[in-house]
């Protein structure tokens, strides 16, 4: 499975924010972007216009470093998204929210949507009883993403969900983290995404 290995932490330089992208790490000191709060690289710090196109670009470019997807996929993910009845961009971003990974770190069983995606490859998650190891399935409304028997047992599954417990669910799912579960109770509306993305860049985008 393809995947970017290299630094996370230039990614959230280069789009100039956290990206929370190293979950702990984000909200403390070490945090890449609050020692340097500039693009990496030899002109990361010199001031240049950006363009129309570089605007949309950037959009684009944040919103799947947010997800932590490649180029190939996301593309396959606007075109679901514009074949559906709706505003592209929310369907966009609304299909985003329902990968496996993202919905196992919104329910705070993991501290960041790497490490959720992580721990569903190693099969520590199940969708409505049957384990699913692919980070990208999509849940539906109705959905119950669980962490798996064996896995609750686990000591570091345990102290993972305790660390995340302050973090609140979503308004559209149900986190019962006592018991290891979460319920998709409807997809997310727009307003339900607390992300920093400008979807209307990102259709401007593709629609050239």
């Amino acid at each position: 499975m393809a995947r970017y290995t290299g630094a996370v932490c230039r990614m959230c330089r280069r789009e100039g924010q956290k990206l929370f992208l190293k979950g702990e790490r984000c909200y403390g000191d070490k945090c890449a972007v609050a020692k340097r709060n500039y693009a990496p690289g030899d002109h990361g710090q010199g001031r240049k216009k950006v363009s129309e196109y570089g605007l949309q670009l950037r959009a684009k470019q944040k919103t799947k470093r947010f997800y932590g997807v490649l180029e190939s996929q996301f593309s396959k993910y606007y075109e679901m998204a514009e074949h559906k009845a709706g505003m592209t961009g929310e369907n966009l971003l609304r299909i985003l929210e329902s990968r496996l990974d993202n919905v196992a770190y919104r329910a705070g069983f993991a501290s960041s949507r790497a490490q959720a995606r992580q721990l569903v490859l190693h099969n520590h998650f199940t969708v409505n009883g049957k384990k699913v190891n692919i980070p990208s399935y999509l849940v539906k409304e109705g959905d119950v993403v669980a962490v798996s028997e064996k896995s609750r047992a686990s000591d570091d599954m345990k102290a993972l969900v305790e660390a995340n417990s302050g973090r609140p669910a979503p308004i559209w799912m149900e986190s019962d983290k006592a018991n290891f579960e979460a319920k998709i109770v409807r997809l997310p509306n727009r307003e339900d995404i607390d992300l920093d993305v400008e979807e209307h860049l990102i259709v401007e985008l593709y629609s050239k």
